[in-house]
């Protein structure tokens, strides 16, 4: 099996080798060439906060560099293979191999294995490195570059459902059985959604299960009596877990960290399609480095034998630039429920995947 998709040793060595020399040496230089730009509209920002100096500018630099390689790898993938091919017809090189007897899929194989390893460690960098990075940074970038504070544990304007019943707070402070609530209310809804009585507490404790309301005041929707009420626990369904998540950055965890935040949100009863559709991304978007040699095979055999190699360079570029255009409109139609978050992160993929297999299978005729 493997003798009919590599059926040379040495042809697979070369054509994998001058593939990834291609790749490192496109995304090192436009790592360094968006780092350099970056850096000069960053580093007036960054310099002048007081205290800040050349080490803040390098510690800048290290959490941009990983967010720049997982952004452009896909690219110098593509970029890569139009550089593999160019030389290889110039040289008639390609000619050569289907006189050989090579099939297109057997010239290509060797790039979309090397792409396949390179999606696999796209991934891997993706989900250790980038995340804590680009975490890290959102917040020195929220503070302005200041040196960014350790995290008190206070949340504010807390939203949270127990069924059909909802349960805010103006403030939560504290971790674990010692939370605490502020300026808490309690809205008992009926099944239609209708809200039948409001609880109003200036503090509620964590009751484990529920939450205990202190001094609560009752208002009756029907009757509009409003009267002070024993302690009463309510939301048995709502842990201390679900109360501290606030806000959930997908670009800041790893896709277990992000699979344990949805399940809590999803149990606070708060809308998750958009970091759904961004869990399935961290699946299928290291994989765009797999489809670019599909994509940027049309360099080498054509979409119609085009014997126009510069023509036949720019069409691959297209299709490949033209697969990333349509991956982030997918991805934010997924976000906004335009269509489920599962098609929205892989139709593309598919459907540009088709697309390229069509280009090689047209060669074969």
């Amino acid at each position: 099996m493997l003798a009919e998709i590599f059926p040379s040793r040495t042809l697979t060595l070369y054509l994998a080798r001058l593939f990834v020399t291609r790749i490192l040496g496109v995304l090192i230089l436009l790592v360094l060439v968006l780092q350099m730009l970056d850096l000069l509209s960053e580093s007036g920002d960054i310099l002048a906060v007081p205290g800040n100096g050349e080490a803040e500018l390098w510690y800048y630099v290290s959490l941009r560099v990983p967010q720049l390689i997982a952004r452009f790898l896909p690219y110098s993938v593509l970029l890569a293979t139009l550089f593999t091919f160019w030389p290889l017809n110039q040289n008639s090189e390609v000619i050569a191999m289907r006189a050989a007897g090579l099939s297109a899929h057997q010239i290509l194989a060797p790039m979309l294995l090397t792409a396949g390893a390179i999606s696999l460690i796209s991934f891997a960098f993706n989900e250790t490195v980038v995340t804590r990075a680009t975490g890290t940074l959102k917040q020195w970038d929220a503070m302005r570059y200041y040196p960014i504070p350790k995290d008190t544990g206070v949340r504010a304007n807390v939203y949270l459902r127990d069924g059909t019943h909802i349960l805010t707070a103006e403030k939560v402070t504290g971790t674990g059985d010692k939370i605490e609530m502020t300026g808490v209310t309690w809205y008992r809804r009926d099944a239609g959604g209708m809200v039948t009585e409001q609880l109003r507490s200036p503090r509620a404790t964590w009751a484990a299960p529920g939450w205990r309301l202190e001094s609560p005041r009752r208002f009756d929707v029907k009757t509009t009596d409003l009267k002070a009420v024993p302690n009463q626990i309510v939301a048995p369904g709502v842990t201390p877990d679900q109360v501290l998540i606030t806000k959930v950055d997908p670009d800041g965890q790893n896709i277990f960290e992000l699979s344990r935040s949805i399940d809590a949100l999803k149990a606070a009863g708060r809308r998750t399609s958009e970091l759904e559709a961004k869990w399935w991304h961290k699946l299928s978007g290291p994989l765009s480095a797999l489809l670019m040699p599909l994509l940027g095979s049309v360099a080498a055999f054509g979409l119609a034998r085009s014997g126009q190699l510069l023509v036949r360079a720019v069409a691959g570029m297209a299709l490949g630039f033209a697969y990333f255009v349509v991956d982030n409109a997918a991805l934010a139609m997924g976000n906004f429920g335009g269509y489920p978050v599962i098609v929205a992160a892989w139709a593309p993929f598919m459907l540009f995947a088709l697309l390229g297999e069509t280009v090689l299978v047209r060669t074969e005729e």
